[in-house]
This record gives C-alpha cells, structure tokens and sequence, in this order.
C-alpha cells in the first residue's frame, strides 16, 4: 500500500515538476488545488478526518496493552515451566490476532472516512453547468 502510494506521490511530483510549462503551470496546478483545498466541504471533510484518527488511533495502544497484560499474566500464572510456556505462547496468538483485528478496524474505518471524503471534494470541486444561452445559440 505505501509502495502504491509513493508511486501515485512520486508521479504527481514528477509532472508538476517535469511539466513543459515550467513554473507556471505549477502555480496554476497549485492555485487550483488550494481553492479545492480551501472549500468549506473539504474542510469539513478533514476536521471529521482528523478527528476520526485522533480517536482511532488511540484503540491500537490499548490493545497492545492489554495484550502485554495478558502476555504477562500467563508467564507469571501457576504451572509448571513448560505449562507457563504454552500459555504465554496461546496468550501471545491472542493478542496478535486481537491487535491485528484492532488495526484492521482502523484501517477500514479510515478508507471509508477517505472515500466520503475523496466524494465531498470531488463534488466540491466540480465547476457548475453552463447555462444554455437565452437567444438559442
């Protein structure tokens, strides 16, 4: 996925920057993407973004913890040493499923914010119809 991404960013970067136009078409690129930026759908968009992943982000350290718990819980238990083995490996699968799980979580819920995200802007951006003509022409 981060390949794919650097691929689309390094693409971008190179036509911006190996455009015949030189520096002025930049400016025109970078002058149109500000407005699309800078409109209140986008922006709306963004600060629901941004507070999506400031809450979200917060479920993968509480798995983690609570899994290291659990881990923990398991080497210390009652039992023979190879017993408290087997159950700090059972316990150890757990919770790399479980936080497995949780950033799986993160990840859907972050691409299906980016796509209603990626839908407002484009509906945003979008440059109203022409008007037909009153003479008919």
């Amino acid at each position: 996925m981060k390949g794919k991404i650097g691929l689309v960013v390094g693409l971008g970067v190179g036509y911006v920057l190996g455009t015949r136009a030189g520096r002025e078409r930049y400016e025109q690129i970078k002058t149109q993407w500000l407005k699309v930026w800078n409109l209140d759908p986008v922006q709306e968009q963004v600060t629901k973004v941004k507070g999506f992943v400031g809450d979200k982000a917060a479920a993968i350290p509480g798995a983690v913890w609570n899994g290291v718990v659990k881990v923990t819980r398991s080497a210390t238990g009652p039992g023979t040493p190879g017993q408290k083995l087997d159950a700090t490996i059972a316990a150890g699968k757990d919770v790399v499923e479980e936080v497995s799980d949780a950033a799986e979580d993160v990840v859907d819920e972050a691409k299906e914010k980016a796509t209603a995200a990626k839908s407002a802007t484009t509906r945003a951006a979008k440059p109203a119809a022409k008007k037909p003509s009153q003479n008919g022409k």
